[in-house]
């Protein structure tokens, strides 16, 4: 389940109803899915054949065509980080900088952590989304963010795209933000 951790206070938010509060107040989407669905020998598999990325979307199929229809997003797939990511370092510094987006960044977790790193309101500042299995975080186009992986260096999760060139990432230059 999803933590929110403020940053200019140490602050944590737990709890599903309280996070999804907490986010709906910062224009952030939040679900939660029911990660009992996903076959037990995938809830823990970080690196993934084309036919198992393929099961995990027919899982979730109703859930994902409920999100697009609701939001607008047009196609989806899947993304695995973990220690076998080729270059993953690279990778990490490239997520690891804040920008924003001309479109949503929506992410539903279906294995392992990761974390959202938002610019909040001004009341607010930089807050952490720590997200595991069956968390689903939409950040909104336009909005200062960066995500990256947590201490086990492992996810897996669905993206959802209006299109796949409106995802791209334009740097952000924020001196007020400091990395934790």
């Amino acid at each position: 389940m999803a933590e929110v951790r403020i940053r200019n206070t140490d602050e944590r938010i737990s709890g599903e109803e309280q996070v999804k509060a907490f986010l709906e107040s910062q224009e952030v989407l939040y679900e939660h899915w029911d990660m009992n669905k996903l076959p037990e020998r995938l809830r823990e598999k970080f690196v993934l054949t084309d036919e198992e990325k393929a099961e995990i979307l027919s899982t979730f199929d109703p859930e994902i065509r409920d999100l697009a229809a609701r939001r607008g997003y047009q196609i989806w797939d899947i993304i695995t980080l973990s220690e076998s990511t080729p270059n993953l370092e690279e990778l990490l510094k490239k997520f690891e900088a804040v920008h924003t987006h001309t479109e949503d960044e929506i992410r539903a977790i279906t294995a392992g952590r990761g974390i959202f790193i938002i610019k909040g309101q001004d009341d607010v500042g930089y807050f952490d989304v720590e997200l595991t299995a069956g968390d689903v975080i939409s950040v909104p186009e336009n909005k200062p963010h960066f995500f990256t992986l947590m201490d086990n260096r492992q996810i897996v999760a669905v993206r959802l795209f209006i299109e796949k060139d409106g995802w791209i990432a334009t740097p952000y230059d924020d001196p007020s933000f400091v990395k934790a």
